[in-house]
């Protein structure tokens, strides 16, 4: 027997002197990182990498082990299309002094990431008390799971409508967070009750046009 024992992420080993430890990781799982050309937010991408890395200086290591376990991360972020240099850079910003923070109550958002415009669109927020946080839409999850047949009709939907004269053939376009159904009745009754809070029915009335 070897005298060692592989629990969770790590290899419990027996020696003479008494028990040592090296980082364990699966043959299958070995690179399984968000590669670097993947439409994923960096703070993701880089999540993965920063944890290998406190991985590595957080357990009990000797520095044999250390060194080993560095080489196979940066053989991992070489498979995944990563600058190896990324980990020094890490290291360089894990050895300076953390500034003082304040302390702000921050609010967060969630923002679907689609990519670069994701991330000009939320620089607006970063000298505001607003912290951003990304979601995908491209898990493993989503790509796989049968879609349900759309059953729901168009006017259920909300969005945009474009509302036309049946008289004049002038064109009213608005937005609307309810069902269409819901606000094209709304049209109606404005129309039927001589109600001018609603633009369209006010044309309809106003140049005595029927509706259709």
């Amino acid at each position: 027997m070897n005298r060692q024992i592989n629990y969770l992420d790590i290899t419990i080993q027996r020696t003479q002197s008494g028990f040592s430890t090296k980082i364990y990781r699966k043959p299958t799982t070995t690179d399984s990182i968000i590669p670097n050309d993947s439409c994923h937010p960096t703070d993701h991408k880089m999540a993965a990498i920063h944890y290998l890395y406190n991985r590595m200086n957080t357990y009990q290591l000797s520095q044999s082990e250390i060194k080993q376990e560095e080489n196979t991360i940066i053989q991992i972020l070489s498979n995944n299309k990563y600058d190896p240099s990324i980990l020094d850079k890490i290291k360089h910003k894990k050895e300076k002094p953390k500034p003082k923070q304040n302390n702000i109550n921050h609010k967060w958002a969630i923002f679907t990431y689609t990519g670069r415009e994701t991330l000009f669109i939320t620089k607006i927020f970063k000298k505001t008390k607003v912290k951003i946080t990304f979601s995908t839409n491209n898990t493993v999850k989503k790509l796989l799971s049968e879609k349900p047949e759309q059953t729901t009709s168009i006017f259920d939907k909300s969005g945009i409508y474009q509302l036309e004269c049946p008289t004049c053939s002038m064109r009213y376009i608005g937005q609307t967070g309810r069902p269409f159904r819901t606000r094209y009745q709304e049209n109606l009754r404005a129309f039927k009750y001589n109600n001018y809070k609603s633009k369209f029915a006010q044309h309809l009335l106003e140049k005595q046009h029927a509706i259709d």
